[in-house]
């Protein structure tokens, strides 16, 4: 084999090492949920769903990889994405999958509670209303994921508190719910919880790294 050939080979090796750290779903719901903010070993494995020793598995993969990065403090050890970027690729692979995979186009309108509960994605009109008050965007994610990083003119309640704190909210304007992106049922949860209660609610897709990919 020619020295041309071993360094293309050695080139392609090397990126795939990506596609293979991404492999596993449960590799990808652990990048979206490090997508809202660091968060210890023990939470992300509640969070999904998951064994500590599983969930430290595939995270050690996550960092074999260069896409999180990790701190000590204690007995503990806590679990961040290296940079931006890596949210912005899982926003893009998503999305790709999204664009092409008629099996996830379907998954994802079952999700919603009707098609007409898909946002279009108009940002500049959701936050023009937003910002007048026209609207309530409702962020139904947990404090802490809030406190990191959330959409423009978003207000906090986290799902577990919605039924108790229902009153807070206006009835006289739309509320749009959201949660951690397109796979998160937190956001189709409060929209079917304020409906219920006779508000007028719907569910925006979108998470905070769709929002800062721009998607």
């Amino acid at each position: 084999m020619d020295d041309a050939r071993q360094i293309k080979d050695m080139l392609y090796e090397q990126v795939a090492r990506m596609g293979k750290a991404v492999s596993s779903p449960k590799r990808l719901e652990l990048i979206e949920l490090l997508c809202q903010g660091e968060k210890s070993v023990d939470m992300l494995s509640r969070e999904a769903s998951i064994s500590m020793k599983l969930a430290s598995a595939h995270l050690r993969e996550l960092r074999k990889a260069r896409l999180v990065d990790t701190r000590r403090d204690g007995k503990n050890i806590y679990y961040r994405l290296a940079n931006k970027e890596v949210a912005d690729f899982w926003v893009m692979l998503h999305s790709l999958a999204e664009e092409r995979l008629v099996e996830l186009q379907m998954a994802l309108r079952e999700i919603a509670a009707s098609p007409d509960e898909l946002v279009p994605n108009d940002r500049e009109s959701l936050m023009k209303a937003a910002r007048k008050g026209e609207v309530v965007v409702l962020d139904v994610r947990p404090v802490d994921e809030y406190l990191t990083a959330h959409l423009p003119f978003a207000r906090s309640i986290p799902l577990e508190e919605l039924q108790q704190r229902i009153k807070e909210l206006p009835k006289d304007r739309p509320i749009v719910a959201y949660c951690r992106g397109p796979f998160c049922l937190m956001a189709k949860d409060a929209a079917n919880l304020l409906k219920h209660q006779g508000y007028w609610a719907i569910q925006l897709m979108e998470g905070v790294a769709e929002w800062a990919a721009g998607r």
